[in-house]
């Protein structure tokens, strides 16, 4: 569990030799590939910690067209927090896009956390409040940046992704058609524009 472990002690400020404590607050699950781990109209009941492997979130519309809202590559957590914290039968779809070794968290992970190890409190505020600025920051970026804009923001955000999920996957994430993130590659190409790996 060593994405898991690092993530405790280096993000929530658990020290390092009480971090393997903390995995009777947790359960491992091995996922293989396109399985569901919460679909529409369910409630959700934990969040999710990638240790392996790769997961999305998304929503489909009356069309059937998939919108992709984030994807969690290992380290990352997903979740939907509307549905987890409040009750609500989700709107979301959580897949895995690879096999995956995802470890499921309660809502009140982080209050026991803090309960053993009250020095995760002020790290646990500033992951939420970095949470709240990646949302702001992601309706922005929809809203007023142009296709070129919200494709560098993706390699930015997920620079080891561009070779695992098809660009399907990535227009639907940019909000944009296929056809127009293929135009958006060529003129970057045009412009000599290397992803860095």
């Amino acid at each position: 569990m060593k994405n898991i472990n690092n993530y405790l002690a280096k993000v929530l400020d658990v020290p390092l030799e009480k971090v393997s404590l903390c995995s009777v607050h947790y359960e491992v699950k091995k996922i293989p590939k396109n399985q569901f781990i919460l679909q529409y109209g369910e409630v959700c009941r934990h969040i999710y910690f990638v240790e392996k492997g790769l997961l999305k979130m998304y929503s489909i519309d009356k069309n059937g067209k998939e919108h992709i809202i984030q994807f969690a590559p290992e380290s990352w957590l997903i979740s939907d927090r509307s549905s987890l914290y409040f009750n609500e039968k989700s709107v979301y779809y959580i897949e895995t896009v690879e096999d995956s070794e995802v470890i499921l968290l309660q809502s009140d992970f982080i209050s026991k956390l803090i309960g053993e190890f009250p020095n995760s409190v002020e790290k646990s505020d500033i992951l939420v409040q970095k949470h709240i600025k990646s949302l702001q920051d992601r309706i922005n970026s929809l809203l007023a940046e142009t296709a070129e804009e919200r494709y560098m923001k993706f390699i930015k955000m997920y620079p080891d992704l561009l070779l695992r999920v098809p660009q399907w996957m990535i227009a639907s994430y940019l909000g944009i058609t296929p056809e127009s993130l293929s135009r958006v590659r060529k003129e970057l190409a045009r412009k000599n524009f290397v992803p860095d790996k």
